[in-house]
């Protein structure tokens, strides 16, 4: 049975000192909680580092600031926090949660001098999905990912994820591991937390046109990896029904890393050489030995 994510033993950094995990705690009338003023990052260490560290705490000031909310450490400090957490943890290869959030000085939908807090915490992660690469069966969500003219869609924001949530628990309770979102005007998205490639016929990789949904750090370095082999690359809107023409689908992010895809909904594929050269080239770049000065940076 999984450990309780309320105690567990160590400490969480939180605005600035080493907390005991038991009580790294916030108020129930949290601005956070009612309004879902929070934004965070899932980032994961490998081997004891961290990867792409920077790149995930840029992209949480980032959405700090689009959610109004001045982050209250640097990206350098954040950096330093992660780094040291993760030391203090002991573990080598772990995920990180940071995450920034308006406390509970006022209560209302507005909220202009509640304090922003921050903390890291850092837990041992398994695989996502077990047997990888037999590939994941999903089915499509009822929800979908929301107009940018409603949403600030590129920010990892909490209230972002109730309908992936939603999703999520649909799927797994008839038997799915995750489910497939289409966006606002019915082209394919993306998972409930992970982005999504597929091999089509032309024998290029294509991937949905992030306009309306976040743009994954994974995502980003998995086309990179996938140029450098030579395979081209096609982001674009996507409409469900090409999925018939798809051989390999895989899912892209922190948490899933590169996931193939056996099912979703009607359509059926079968994880192939691409997505096996994909994950293997992710595994050995997330764990790629940095020279020291870079890492002592």
């Amino acid at each position: 049975m999984e450990m309780s994510y309320d105690d567990r033993p160590g400490d969480i950094w939180m605005n600035g000192e080493m907390v005991p995990w038991k009580n790294a705690q916030v108020h129930v009338l949290s601005h956070a909680m009612h309004y879902a003023s929070a934004v965070f990052e899932g980032i994961r260490a490998y081997d004891g580092r961290i990867f792409k560290l920077t790149e995930h705490n840029e992209r949480l000031a980032a959405g700090a600031a689009s959610m109004d909310m001045k982050m209250p450490y640097s990206v350098a400090e954040m950096d330093t926090a992660c780094q040291q957490v993760l030391k203090s943890q002991g573990f080598s290869d772990a995920y990180l949660r940071p995450i920034i959030w308006r406390g509970s000085e006022m209560m209302g939908v507005s909220a202009q001098t509640t304090r922003i807090n921050a903390a890291v915490a850092v837990w041992e992660w398994p695989a996502y999905f077990a047997d990888r690469m037999s590939g994941i069966r999903m089915k499509w969500a009822k929800w979908r990912r929301p107009d940018p003219a409603t949403i600030p869609c590129q920010t990892k924001a909490a209230g972002l994820y109730m309908i992936c949530t939603l999703s999520k628990h649909n799927a797994e309770g008839e038997g799915y591991a995750d489910a497939l979102m289409l966006d606002y005007r019915g082209y394919i998205a993306e998972a409930t937390g992970a982005n999504i490639f597929m091999l089509l016929e032309d024998g290029k990789l294509h991937t949905p046109e992030p306009d309306c949904f976040l743009d994954g750090i994974t995502k980003r370095t998995v086309m990179a990896l996938a140029r450098a082999r030579g395979y081209e690359i096609v982001q674009r809107h996507i409409k469900p029904e090409e999925l018939a023409g798809a051989s390999e689908v895989f899912l892209t992010g922190t948490a899933v890393e590169v996931t193939p895809v056996r099912e979703i909904g009607e359509y059926s594929f079968t994880p192939g050489d691409v997505t096996k050269t994909l994950m293997d080239d992710y595994d050995a770049e997330v764990r790629r030995e940095v020279p020291a000065t870079l890492n002592a940076a």
